[in-house]
């Protein structure tokens, strides 16, 4: 389904597509206001929203221009517990456009959780992030906007920005930690990730929770 149409669900691209792999096109500030690049952040929007997504990018829906949107719903939010909430560090995200995203990292902490991706259903690892990352883009209209953010906020913009350089989320995982969202709910949600490494990087089916002699 192409991206000409306001509001219109696009397909979302599946690991393995090239257009995931190329490095994405900047728009100068005179295109971003354009109808077709318009309508393209209204479909992405609507795309991410009814994926249940908290973030896309245009190469995810086959459009290799630097355009992100990104929102965390507190409908969503409300869903968990707040324990759960300060451990990841997430909270409201309302929805904001980024056109031409430069990234800036501030501080040297890390958090290593698990993390999906909208272009590679149904799996999830361990990755570690930036704990605090600065923002500069244009939003919607082609105006100069800046966001400094940590926590959950800042690994949702490093996994988006990654997308327009042609990086997916499977280049900076712990491979070993690599499992279906379905698992992950039955064996590793509610742990620790330095447990989850420790357990997974042992070797051997023995060490695996609910395996079997």
């Amino acid at each position: 389904m192409g991206a000409g149409r306001s509001g219109v669900l696009l397909e979302i691209v599946q690991v393995g597509d090239p257009v995931l792999r190329r490095r994405a096109l900047p728009l100068a500030p005179e295109d971003i206001v354009k109808p077709f690049v318009q309508e393209l952040i209204t479909s992405m929007r609507e795309t991410m929203r009814r994926a249940s997504g908290v973030g896309l990018a245009a190469p995810q829906v086959d459009e290799s221009l630097q355009v992100v949107v990104i929102e965390d719903r507190p409908e969503v939010l409300a869903t968990m517990s707040e324990a759960r909430l300060v451990q990841l560090g997430r909270r409201e995200i309302p929805f904001q456009v980024l056109v031409n995203p430069s990234l800036e990292v501030l501080g040297e902490d890390t958090d290593e959780f698990f993390e999906g991706c909208l272009s590679v259903t149904g799996f999830q690892a361990l990755v570690q992030r930036w704990r605090e990352v600065r923002v500069r883009a244009l939003n919607e209209r082609g105006q100069p906007v800046e966001i400094h953010v940590s926590g959950w906020p800042a690994r949702i913009l490093q996994h988006e920005v990654d997308h327009l350089t042609g990086r997916l989320y499977v280049d900076r995982m712990d491979p070993r930690s690599f499992t279906t969202t379905a698992n992950l709910g039955r064996f590793w949600k509610a742990r620790p990730a330095g447990e989850v490494r420790m357990s997974v990087s042992r070797g051997g089916d023995d060490d695996l929770p609910g395996s079997s002699a």
